[in-house]
């Protein structure tokens, strides 16, 4: 398996790393890359329960309790669950948003994919999706991964980033490269 050292001497790449032995050896690294994806969601869409997991006046025990109770009620894995409430014990709940990123990467190279995040103007809907997909496979001469953002600054067009490659063809790009050019 090729995993870059990037993320495996980063803090939230050593702890995605253990996970995913951990969820190798059970047979439920699937299970646990949707637990992640619920998680990355509720993240997104709640901002209590992000603020939660940076707060440093929380109590370790009332952080275990809260991600205890989290767990529970998204019925996540109880592989997940445990690691949340490791995270909740060591203090390192804040980077769990890189966690699950570095966990995602770490079982895309795994089924020998690469992993493109794919930020637009607007929401894609699924064929638009499956033309990227094909277009980059077909570029990368691997599987892509595609986890998509939206990001309304960029007007339109799109900003592919597959590892340390970006392609940015999006409107806000272009604008600031003509101002630049017709300043001199």
């Amino acid at each position: 398996m090729e995993i870059s050292a990037g993320i495996r001497s980063s803090l939230a790449g050593r702890y995605a790393s253990a996970l995913f032995d951990l969820a190798a050896e059970a047979g439920s690294v699937t299970a646990v890359e949707s637990d992640l994806d619920k998680l990355a969601a509720a993240l997104a869409e709640s901002a209590d329960f992000s603020d939660l997991i940076a707060n440093p006046e929380v109590s370790r025990a009332d952080l275990g309790k809260a991600v205890a109770a989290l767990a529970a009620t998204m019925k996540l894995n109880t592989l997940t669950g445990n690691f949340l409430g490791v995270l909740a014990k060591n203090r390192r709940l804040s980077a769990l948003p890189a966690m699950i990123r570095a966990f995602h990467s770490i079982a895309a190279a795994q089924r020998g994919e690469v992993t493109a995040e794919v930020a637009s103007a607007h929401p894609l809907d699924k064929a638009q999706i499956a033309s990227l997909q094909q277009k980059l496979k077909a570029r990368e001469g691997r599987n892509v991964s595609i986890h998509t953002t939206v990001d309304p600054e960029l007007l339109g067009g799109l900003v592919v980033t597959i590892g340390s490659k970006r392609i940015d063809s999006s409107i806000r790009t272009r604008l600031n490269s003509l101002a630049q050019a017709m300043k001199g």
